[in-house]
């Protein structure tokens, strides 16, 4: 489903808030440090983008947008092993679902790579930086740990001409891959690992999506990163805290290079929701291993996925201006952003009726062939929405659940002798049960009051539940895919075996449904509430005539009970 709605339209917990990047950026505009502001999403095209992205999407471009300012798309396509044109195909189309567009501004780290190879010989002529054979695992234990220093490369002093001459070389592709590599000369004793003389260029002989075979050598994302930045004019570089440790290195190369901007990076705390993994690596490894349908496999949590199971960008954008930006890493309960994609579909999502697991209800004071129309609201959010038709006749279908033989005081819907109120219809109440062979209950036997059409009784009788139905006479079958959380703990992989917390209940297929009639017309992507049951959107997989439904959300609230409660 396309979301056209603008991102600076008001929507419920997404007006900007002050946090300290916000604060950074305000006083860098107020003390002239920066003339305007300048911010970047930089993704790597090597997977799909998950709801952990959006929160630095509408963060850089949230920011751009609120001081006037603008945000670019780059792809740092510096691996060419993991990429694939796939990613960036979807990588542009969901920060566009999500409401972005980066206008003129979409580059590649790709577009300087002469650039970045003529900087890298800066830093050779500079003896700033050395090519170095050392085998890769001397050169990881050379390193050494977090406690103890690490000692030089035999290579570390070679000449500046032999270094320039062996860089041309590798960039000639007279070496196989691995062979040997470009580091930078820092310091091999600096508490921060990343300062260890780090690797600025390794050998990769694959073609690019982009630069085919015009490249052997490609930069490491550390050396490329800052340098894209400054070749861009980057104000602002705001990433996730895991690249806190990387700032003085980003920090080195600027001071460095003859870059033509200096631009400065601040860090933020990741999104973390619980029964949620937003590791790039295990995603890659659930679908890889097949333990999904796909990256748009709705129990994903991908941008993608989240599209197919019909999550309103909206919703979305809601969810993580909820969340704010902070320093402190945080987990964040799921029900708050089901709650969010609750309180958006409420008001733009049509209701219709649809059962799940049918029950067949025969009105035995009803005409046989008589079929009459009744009005159902389409949504009691939105008036100006209106009313449909709906066909009502002497055999309709219930929900399964809505009745019991044998029920206890507690249960307000149907039972033998019970009287209920057919949604938008009449009172029915149940005379006697049909069973099968083995004893279950196939069909209900049932009155209806004539005097109660369109749900209230004359006499002012009131009945203790509504039930929701199709007609048997126009009723379609459809598969409705009713997924719930893709792993089964909380905190996934706590226990040390993260596939071992996968939720064997994720996915529950039901077929035999019945929905009504004008559902069969129901755009891929749109959603409708199925009244009483949840949010629902018309699958890829679907067509007329087999229709496919996935679920969205329930209708249960449980993080709005949480809210309601502490506000008591």
């Amino acid at each position: 489903m396309v979301d056209s709605d603008s991102p600076t339209t008001p929507e419920a917990g997404t007006a900007p808030g002050r946090d300290f990047v916000r604060d950074i950026v305000q006083a860098d505009l107020e003390s002239g440090r920066v003339a305007a502001v300048v911010t970047r999403f930089p993704p790597e095209p090597n997977g799909y983008l998950h709801i952990g992205h959006a929160k630095s999407i509408c963060l850089n471009f949230g920011i751009a947008q609120e001081f006037g300012g603008r945000c670019h798309l780059r792809f740092d396509d510096t691996n060419p092993v993991k990429e694939e044109q796939e990613f960036i195909d979807s990588i542009r189309q969901d920060v566009r679902w999500l409401g972005f567009d980066w206008g003129e501004h979409l580059y590649y780290a790709s577009d300087y790579f002469e650039t970045l190879y003529q900087w890298a010989g800066h830093l050779i002529r500079a003896g700033l930086a050395y090519v170095d054979d050392t085998p890769p695992e001397e050169m990881r234990a050379m390193r050494g740990t977090l406690t103890e220093a690490g000692s030089n490369s035999p290579q570390r002093d070679r000449g500046v001409a032999d270094n320039l001459e062996l860089f041309r070389r590798m960039r000639a592709g007279e070496f196989p891959n691995g062979a040997c590599v470009l580091r930078a000369k820092i310091d091999m004793a600096a508490g921060n690992m990343n300062l260890r003389d780090p690797v600025l260029y390794r050998i990769l002989h694959t073609a690019h999506p982009r630069t085919g075979t015009d490249w052997c050598i490609y930069p490491t994302y550390d050396y490329a990163h800052g340098q894209s930045d400054a070749i861009e004019a980057i104000t602002h570089s705001i990433c996730t805290l895991e690249f806190e440790d990387h700032r003085p290195l980003y920090d080195w190369f600027i001071a460095h290079l003859p870059v033509p901007a200096r631009p400065r990076q601040y860090e933020f705390a990741r999104l973390n929701i619980t029964y949620t993994v937003l590791s790039k690596r295990i995603l890659t490894t659930l679908v890889r291993d097949g333990h999904v349908s796909g990256w748009d496999d709705p129990r994903m949590p991908t941008l993608a996925g989240q599209r197919r199971r019909g999550v309103p960008a909206a919703a979305l954008r809601a969810f993580v201006g909820r969340v704010g930006v902070a320093r402190a890493a945080s987990v964040v309960d799921l029900a708050m952003y089901e709650h969010a994609i609750r309180e958006v579909l409420n008001v733009t999502a049509p209701r219709r009726m649809a059962v799940l697991r049918p029950l067949k209800l025969v009105i035995e004071n009803w005409e046989e062939g008589r079929i009459e129309s009744l009005e159902a609201v389409n949504s009691p959010e939105n008036p100006a929405a209106g009313i449909r038709p709906v066909n009502f006749g002497r055999e309709i279908h219930i929900e399964r659940d809505d009745f019991m033989e044998h029920a206890p005081s507690r249960f307000h819907r149907l039972s033998p002798g019970r009287e209920v109120r057919l949604r938008y219809a009449y009172f029915v109440t149940c005379r006697s049960v049909v069973k099968d062979a083995q004893g279950e209950v196939v069909e209900l036997r049932c009155t209806y009051d004539p005097a109660t059409r369109g749900g209230d009784a004359p006499d002012g009788r009131k009945v203790r539940g509504t039930l929701h139905w199709v007609a048997a006479c126009d009723a379609v079958p459809a598969e409705i895919r009713a997924y719930n959380t893709l792993f089964a703990r909380p905190d996934p992989g706590a226990g040390g075996d993260i596939m071992a917390d996968l939720n064997p209940n994720s996915l529950e297929v039901l077929t035999g449904c019945l929905v009504e009639p004008a559902l069969a017309a129901l755009p891929v992507g749109e959603v409708v509430q199925f009244e009483r049951q949840g949010y629902f959107c018309a699958d890829p997989d679907s067509t007329p005539a087999a229709l496919v439904f996935n679920r969205t959300v329930v209708l249960r609230d449980s993080w709005a009970k949480v809210q309601a409660s502490t506000k008591d």
